[in-house]
């Protein structure tokens, strides 16, 4: 038998080993009638994406379950694959493009697209490499794209199902919206900073009562241009006789009326609210209940966008800068106040988004919602930990219609069709070659695509071959338990719970992990802009993949962040160090060692103890495992090698392994 080396090198090993694990297609799952199924799928990263301590974190809880159940014998598949991260990677493309002095319209849709594909085929590859050399045991050979041919059907089916179902719609409503990246977003993807800002006091002059007029408290001046009322609450009794009446809206020339709803809260600020329908999503609302006219007073990129008027063309903060001086000149400002309020922000970009009123395609959540509900509390659906029910509840009953388009070349282009001649909507996969309602034939597909999310929501069963019935999906769907980061469940989790019943009448997962933000030594989180993180594959380099997934999982507990310490990485490596020597110990010894099929009555006490705490690890693993309770069953096996097998037995058994070295010594040639 060959001796290992004396000193463990994880980069002389690791890489070898893995590459001989994808040889021998030791990760492959197929459909086995003689074994049960337990799948995982990953969540795919962006082709954008550089492997981060999430994912390492992430794919190394993963990486044990279903190792785990590999060994009690399942049919085990971890389902792989990347996601086309619409808005991430048209951002990368155009800043790429933009180094060469290319615009993206000088391109053309198709010509930017390419771009994009060229992209995809240059570091879509990218962080699975990077995955491989975690040692993530997926099963690569399965590995997918958002938008490959499959889960491309896939998306076209769910699409048009949701829309002849009634589900999906296109409308006018509010939206966020990104000035910088010229795109709407869900609610989801929006950021909620707090942040120090002002309120500004101001006097709305009451039409007819010279010198009498309704403070209103605002902390948007710039939106005063777009205001269509005032609302007041029915039961304040300060305001009763001032329901009905019409106010003149500074800087504007124009009148508007006092209004009574119940939406105002008479003891915040001045009781009195400016309501602008088309710059704030609750202000809509009212607008609707009151029939009010929606002025929409800034263009996409943010700036006014009122002809003859002096605000025209300045971008929003210039805006209110200038609009508030003017008030002020006018003595209609009566205080600006401190205040800290939640300011929403694209969660890409970092830009303050604008609450537009625009025209955009929406899933209907109502009906949906309801059966994502129903399987948490009727315990069908379980969080780990258990916390996080209430994360899920409050976020599905409060939803609003998911805002589907997006104002994006790069995803998946919404499959619906415009008459050139009489405007009719037809919902297609392909292009119809005449309308149905005025037989014209000039027909223009939305220039609009799909939120990333729409597709990522059917993974768990697009994956598989949906909407054919294959025998991947009938085998290995649904799937068991998905792992994932808490900041994502209203993105991701919610969105595959109530597609996957929809679609297939059957929940994607019945486990959803948690797990938290891997964090700084001081307790932050990891970012560019602090420049304190911490690259996985540095790690790796120096101290070995084992190490670093060691480290990650050491006291983890389902749902908490948990701070990087380097301390503890070396400690790992030290440990991976204690594992090899003791192996090479054995390797050394095992030859010389009695016949391992030796009966019971030949064991000695010592073995025997350390055979009966072997059967009290295995146990006690596998309930915490069961438990997902990973960090907990790591510390037993750590606790079991590195004091009862390498401190205690080893060196109990090193006086007999030196005595049968002396027997043999002795032994006549032959014999």
């Amino acid at each position: 038998m060959k001796e290992l080396e004396k000193t463990y090198n994880p980069s002389g090993i690791e890489g070898k080993l893995y590459e001989k694990w994808l040889d021998k297609k030791y990760f492959h799952a197929e459909p086995n009638k003689d074994k049960k199924p337990f799948t995982i799928i990953m969540p795919p990263p962006n082709i954008t994406g550089q492997l981060h301590m999430g994912h390492a974190l992430d794919n190394a809880m993963q990486d044990i379950l279903i190792r785990y159940k590999r060994m009690q014998g399942f049919e085990a598949l971890w389902q792989p694959g990347t996601d086309h991260a619409a808005i991430a990677t048209e951002v990368k493309v155009i800043e790429s493009l933009k180094k060469q002095g290319i615009e993206k319209e000088e391109l053309g849709r198709e010509g930017f697209l390419e771009k994009c594909w060229d992209w995809r085929k240059d570091y879509g590859g990218r962080i699975i490499n990077q995955l491989h050399k975690l040692g993530s045991s997926a099963d690569w050979d399965r590995e997918r794209f958002t938008m490959d041919e499959g889960c491309s059907a896939a998306v076209q089916e769910v699409f048009i199902r949701l829309y002849e179902k009634g589900y999906i719609y296109k409308g006018s409503r509010i939206v966020n919206w990104c000035p910088v990246c010229q795109t709407s977003i869900s609610d989801a993807e929006v950021l909620h900073e707090d942040q120090n800002g002002f309120f500004w006091h101001i006097n709305y002059p009451i039409v007819g009562e010279e010198g009498r007029f309704v403070e209103i408290a605002t902390t948007r001046p710039e939106t005063l241009l777009g205001d269509t009322a005032v609302a007041v609450n029915p039961e304040d009794e300060r305001y009763q006789d001032l329901i009905g009446k019409m106010l003149e809206l500074p800087l504007t020339g124009r009148q508007i009326p006092v209004v009574a709803d119940s939406y105002v809260d008479k003891e915040f600020g001045t009781g009195c609210v400016k309501i602008t329908p088309a710059h704030d999503p609750n202000d809509f609302e009212v607008g609707k209940r009151h029939d009010l006219p929606e002025i929409n007073v800034m263009n996409d990129d943010a700036t006014i966008n009122l002809p003859g008027s002096k605000y025209h063309g300045m971008e929003r903060y210039e805006a209110r800068k200038t609009i508030v001086k003017d008030l002020e000149e006018l003595g209609l400002l009566v205080k600006v106040a401190p205040h800290a309020h939640a300011v929403g922000i694209h969660d890409r970009c970092k830009t303050t988004v604008e609450p537009l009123v625009k025209q955009q395609w929406f899933v209907k959540m109502e009906e949906m919602a309801k059966p994502a509900i129903e399987a948490l509390k009727s315990g069908e659906l379980k969080f780990v930990p258990e916390r996080f029910d209430k994360t899920y509840l409050h976020w599905l009953d409060n939803i609003r219609d998911w805002c589907i388009s997006r104002q994006l070349w790069w995803g998946h282009r919404i499959p619906a069709y415009y008459c050139d001649q009489c405007g009719e909507i037809i919902v297609s996969k392909e292009i119809p070659t005449v309308c149905p309602k005025c037989g014209g034939t000039h027909l223009t597909q939305d220039e609009d695509t799909l939120d990333t999310w729409f597709s990522s929501a059917l993974w768990p069963f697009s994956t598989l071959g949906w909407p054919e019935k294959t025998e991947d999906l009938e085998y290995f769907y649904p799937t068991d338990v998905l792992v994932t980061g808490y900041d994502i469940i209203f993105f991701w989790v919610i969105r595959m719970v109530f597609s996957g019943i929809e679609q297939t009448g059957k929940l994607p997962f019945h486990t959803v992990l948690m797990h938290g933000l891997v964090r700084d030594s001081e307790g932050r989180k990891m970012s560019k802009s602090l420049g304190n993180g911490i690259d996985p594959l540095e790690v790796i380099e120096k101290y070995g993949a084992d190490a670093l997934r060691m480290t990650l999982i050491t006291g983890n507990a389902p749902g908490n962040d948990m701070r990087f310490y380097w301390e503890r990485v070396e400690a790992s490596r030290n440990f991976a160090n204690k594992v090899w020597n003791a192996s090479r110990f054995i390797m050394m010894n095992i030859e010389k060692a009695p016949d391992a099929k030796a009966a019971l009555s030949e064991l000695t006490i010592v073995d025997k103890w350390i055979l009966s705490k072997a059967n009290t690890l295995a146990k006690d693993v596998t309930e915490n495992l069961d438990k997902y309770e990973l960090g907990i069953a790591l510390q037993k096996v750590y606790d079991f090698i590195w004091e009862e097998f390498c401190d205690w037995y080893i060196e109990m058994v090193k006086p007999r392994l030196w005595m049968i070295r002396i027997r043999q010594k002795r032994l006549p040639s032959g014999r």
